[in-house]
């Protein structure tokens, strides 16, 4: 058999390491972004909106894009590895597109499909699945962002009902969500924590958005605010307590940023080659000479051992083997190694980098905030530091 030829687009022959049903589901996403998202995507940005979300919602529900991986209840019941190529098409488009799919189908349906009654799934992830419905995930607070155990959003038992008060900030989707997932402190004992289940428009709950952003900007994010709300005993996620309800939500979503960022890397890895190709400088493409070949080499060496690894990660999922240490490895690891492939794509764009004409920019500061949520460097570094030597240095 004769070798391949040498394919800039995939220099490692990953394709090789997919199925038929996984390119088809990479092409058809990656062709709904292109023909969706890619046209409007500069003017969204600048403008610090997402005018049509829920339109495109029902788009990528018809796709089978939420709660991609999840089984039953009108969700598509794929694979890992194929809601990781999902994810990577998505975020090459935007990482707010991106964030889009990962709160709703990895946090806020997860949430349910895994901790909650039977009545609860029936009654919201059919819609969810279908883009009708959507969903945000209440954690991060004002003053709580890496220690969810300081949370001061408190859940209080009255008669049957709860009452929930507290702030929650930062979340993706919350101004457009019809159901958010959040998480409150019942009581002073470490497994206090639980999850309630609170529809839009019950009384003292409100999502203000927040603007002035310059990140994530065509993302719609939000304060969620709770004064009073009174829920009844049915609003609670039955089938789980404390802090291992939220953290287990969070592991599935971090599993989708570890493909998404190599997307993010990607288009801006393809933009600066192309752009070397046909740039020039002192009479000859800048891309023959040696400080850029070095730059676009070691570029293609980070996401493409970035792919390998999300695959890898994405194998272990599909096999019940995946560990949340071995998520952090990725998320720790790709995320960074991200950033750093859009700066260098900046410098070889030089100052149409910073114009959106192109994406690097964009990508760059959408990965600014990617870096941080879902757990900062720091936290991943602590959680790895503290698997690898078995001391606990986070207090």
């Amino acid at each position: 058999m004769p070798v391949p030829s040498f394919d800039p687009g995939d220099p490692l022959g990953l394709d090789d390491l997919l199925e038929p049903e996984d390119l088809a589901i990479r092409d058809t996403v990656r062709a709904w972004a292109a023909d969706r998202v890619l046209p409007h995507i500069a003017e969204w940005y600048e403008n610090g909106e997402l005018p049509v979300l829920r339109e495109l919602a029902r788009e990528l529900g018809g796709l089978g894009a939420l709660g991609m991986s999840l089984t039953g209840y009108g969700c598509a019941g794929a694979t890992a590895v194929q809601y990781g190529l999902a994810c990577l098409e998505l975020e090459a488009a935007d990482s707010g597109i991106r964030s889009l799919v990962s709160v709703q189908g990895s946090l806020a349906m997860y949430a349910i499909h895994r901790h909650g009654s039977e009545e609860q799934k029936r009654r919201w992830l059919p819609g969810m699945a279908a883009g009708e419905l959507i969903g945000c995930f209440g954690l991060t607070e004002p003053d709580h962002g890496s220690d969810p155990a300081g949370m001061r959003t408190r859940a209080r038992r009255d008669g049957t009902d709860w009452v929930l008060d507290g702030r929650k900030m930062w979340i993706t989707n919350g101004s457009v969500a019809d159901v958010a997932v959040v998480w409150a402190q019942t009581s002073d004992q470490p497994d206090g924590v639980r999850g309630f289940l609170v529809p839009a428009g019950t009384p003292g709950f409100s999502a203000p958005e927040i603007t002035h952003k310059w990140s994530l900007r065509a993302s719609v994010t939000s304060e969620l605010v709770l004064d009073g709300v009174r829920l009844p005993a049915d609003a609670v996620l039955p089938e789980v307590s404390g802090l291992r309800g939220p953290l287990s939500c969070l592991n599935h979503a971090r599993y989708g940023i570890v493909w998404g960022a190599m997307g993010a890397a990607r288009a801006s890895f393809e933009s600066a080659l192309e752009y070397a190709r046909t740039r020039e400088q002192f009479g000859r493409p800048i891309g023959g000479f040696q400080l850029t070949q070095a730059k676009l080499a070691d570029m293609a060496l980070e996401l493409h051992k970035g792919i390998l690894l999300a695959h890898h990660l994405g194998r272990r999922m599909d096999a019940g083997r995946l560990r949340p240490e071995q998520v952090s490895f990725g998320k720790l690891n790709n995320v960074r190694e991200a950033l750093e492939i859009c700066r260098t794509a900046r410098t070889i764009l030089g100052a149409n980098g910073i114009s959106l004409a192109y994406p690097v920019m964009r990508h760059a500061t959408n990965l600014e905030s990617v870096l941080t949520y879902e757990g900062t460097v720091e936290m991943h570094q602590l959680v790895l530091g503290k698997a690898l030597t078995g001391l606990d240095a986070f207090r």
